[in-house]
Parts: C-alpha cells; structure tokens; sequence
C-alpha cells in the first residue's frame, strides 16, 4: 500500500481480507452496506472487460469493491470535490491509479470525459430521498448531496446510465424499496429493461429496507428474475454470517 496524506478527521478502514483499505470521515462520509452489496451484486457483462462507471461515486468505495471483478477501466464520477478527492487518495493509496480514475464533475458533464454508448457497464448508488420542501435534509451538505435528490434524481441517474451505455450494456443500482414503481418507470423510459431484482430485509419478518436492480439497455421485456432475499442482520443486530462473507470478499 502508498502511504497517503490524511486529514485530522479521516481514517482508513480495511476490508476485504485486509485487502482494501479505504479513507473514511463521519464529518465528510462513510460508505454504508449498501454500497458492499451493489458490489457484490454487479454480474459485469463480458466477465468486467471494458469500462464500468459508477455515478455518484462518494468516497470511491464501490470501485475499489469492484476492482478485482473487473479487467477493463473502471472510472467513478462526483460531484463534491472532498469526496473525489477522498476517493482519489484511497486509490493511490491501494496503487490502483492504473486501473480507476476519479472524474470531479457533474454527471451531466462527465461525456465531456467518455464518449456516448461507450460503456459496458455502469453501477450506481443514487441518493434515495426526494429534495422537496418537506422532505428533511441533513444539516451537513456532504450528507444533504448523498442522501437527498438535491445534485442528481433518479430521471437523471437511469438517464445518464442509458447514454453511457452500449447497446446490451448492464446497470446495476442500488435505492429504497418504496419507489420501485418511480424506479421502475425511469428505467423503462430510457430503454433500461429490468432483469434481475433482489430486496434486502433488515431481519427475519421486517419489510425489506434495500432493492437491488439489474437492467439491460434495449433488453428483452421477458425473462426477469427476482432473486432469493438478502436477510442482513441477526436479532441481536449483528451482521448475520452470509452478509460478513459479502463484506469480507469471501462470498
């Protein structure tokens, strides 16, 4: 690993077997398991050769997740500039500059930096929470951006993800069960056709709190799949010991 400058409220966190270390602030953000799981979800098409975007990236958690899945370039795109900057160092610190590049920008700017329908895959972790008046937003503006449609909403992430992709390309998201109509729509609207769903419970006999989505761009409308569920954690709210093997790199 290459040692990196850090800030006082940073920290570094391993996963993966100690394999990945990662830069993380509770002031700025932490990725959550949302983000493990959308990793370990992505079935890359063509075995991870060519590039795979992550829109939203944050703190680059998902591509250095996804970095041993994938042969081709991986490039993550944020909008704030700590966050990329965060991102930027975890990489160089995992000696991973080669392979993934962090693109500061606005995801309505970033095919100033890739060419349309150029993309094999692209992965994202989109803030889950409508930007209206009533809707409450997190006094922190790094936390308010992740969470809440305030930079990018859904239209413009499955937007975006359609223009990025080849024909044939896959999407892979990660959002809140509770708009899977709205997420849906969107999806068909730009030609990204669902093909395999799987919810996320909290614990046994909770409603699922996560759905994870794979859609392919100008797909068939036939041949969905909804996959078994994902149950992540014990009564006593520890990790249950499918989701640690998902988290560690095991699964």
């Amino acid at each position: 690993m290459t040692p990196v400058q850090l800030r006082p409220d940073e920290r570094i966190d391993m996963l993966y077997r100690d394999e990945v270390q990662i830069i993380q602030s509770q002031q700025v953000f932490s990725f959550s398991l949302d983000a493990v799981l959308l990793a370990h979800f992505a079935n890359l098409r063509n075995g991870g050769r060519g590039t795979l975007v992550d829109l939203g990236t944050g703190n680059g958690a998902i591509p250095l997740f996804m970095a041993h899945k994938v042969t081709g370039q991986i490039i993550g795109v944020e909008i704030q500039a700590r966050l990329a900057d965060m991102a930027q160092r975890s990489v160089a610190m995992n000696e991973l500059t080669e392979k993934i590049e962090i693109i500061n920008s606005d995801m309505r700017d970033v095919f100033d930096y890739l060419k349309p329908g150029s993309v094999e895959n692209v992965v994202s972790n989109p803030p889950y929470f409508e930007a209206t008046e009533k809707s409450h937003k997190n006094p922190n503006q790094y936390y308010a951006i992740a969470r809440h449609e305030i930079k990018a909403d859904l239209n413009l992430v499955t937007y975006t993800a359609k223009k990025l992709l080849k024909s044939g390309g896959h999407f892979f998201m990660v959002h809140r069960p509770d708009r899977l109509f709205e997420i849906l729509d969107a999806l068909r609207a730009n030609n990204l056709i669902p093909k395999r769903i799987q919810f996320v419970y909290p614990k046994v006999g909770r409603e699922a709190n996560v759905v994870l989505i794979e859609a392919i761009k100008n797909g068939r409308l036939t041949g969905a799949q909804i996959l078994p569920p994902i149950i992540t954690h014990n009564e006593d709210d520890t990790y249950r010991d499918e989701v640690w093997d998902i988290y560690e790199g095991r699964a």
